[in-house]
């Protein structure tokens, strides 16, 4: 395989990586830019036999050529429930996160996380230790699941109470969803692409943005047709058929940088 096919095959979730560590579309992409611009500048070489591992090793180095990556950013805090997990998350570093999301997402073994992010398996396995512990810190929060498929469903809601958050409504279809906005907003959404009845995941997530902010998953079985760089595309994705694991980490990373934006209030939970 040529090494423009070896890119194109692996950009999408190359992206999908970038956004999940950024928490945003344009920064993540704008990274991802930067680390093709570099490939070609070097002449369009990926060092290696693995041009998955290759590719994303350069972009680590283009991520942590920036030093703010590499250090924990401590802001002020609001009072109240969450100032414990706003604690957490303030200690937290960024590489932590790089080798949970290299890891849990991505699928990548220890060995080349290590040689990925240059630093000895014995430190990938503590940076993958705090991770756990401190990712999931999170502030517990409500969830409405748009999801069709009862099974699916299930899966989602098991895995969301098993973070210690409360699901509020599980809606089938496009109209279902924005009436169970209207009766109790949310702190996070996990949306289907494709509803029951025929309806789209991406207008139901419209309506809802329109009438709060709020941080959002996508669950497709196609993320390639979501990834395409030609429109405004979701920060975070999950595809199917998921692992749990996937689902729990990108639920993390989604609330941390919404309690990061300082956008959502504590759940009366929490």
């Amino acid at each position: 395989m040529s090494v423009t096919a070896a890119i194109a095959h692996q950009l999408p979730m190359l992206r999908r990586f970038a956004r999940a560590l950024t928490g945003s579309q344009n920064s993540g992409d704008a990274y991802v830019a930067a680390t093709l611009e570099a490939i070609i500048e070097a002449g369009a070489s990926l060092d290696g036999s693995d041009p998955k591992r290759a590719l994303y090793a350069a972009f680590l180095r283009i991520w942590q050529s920036v030093p703010l990556n590499t250090r924990a950013a401590v802001e002020p805090r609001p009072d109240g429930p969450a100032r414990a997990a706003d604690r957490s998350l303030e200690r937290m570093t960024p590489q932590p996160r790089v080798a949970f999301l290299l890891h849990s997402l991505e699928g990548f073994a220890v060995p080349d996380i290590a040689e990925m992010m240059r630093i000895s398996e014995e430190e990938v396995a503590d940076l993958l230790g705090e991770a756990g512990h401190e990712i999931a810190a999170m502030i517990v929060t409500d969830v409405l699941i748009i999801e069709d498929e009862p099974i699916i469903a299930m899966d989602l809601e098991a895995l969301v109470t098993e973070l210690g958050h409360n699901v509020t409504q599980i809606a089938r279809t496009q109209t279902e969803a924005v009436a169970a906005i209207a009766e109790q907003r949310p702190g996070l959404v996990l949306a289907d692409i494709h509803l029951a009845d025929g309806s789209s995941g991406l207008d139901a997530v419209n309506d809802i943005l329109t009438a709060c902010p709020v941080p959002v998953i996508f669950i497709t079985a196609y993320p390639e047709r979501l990834l395409t760089g030609e429109r405004p595309e979701p920060t975070f994705l999950i595809t199917k058929p998921f692992r749990p694991e996937v689902v729990k980490v990108i639920i993390s990373q989604a609330l941390f940088f919404d309690r990061r934006a300082g956008i959502r209030p504590a759940s009366a939970a929490a």
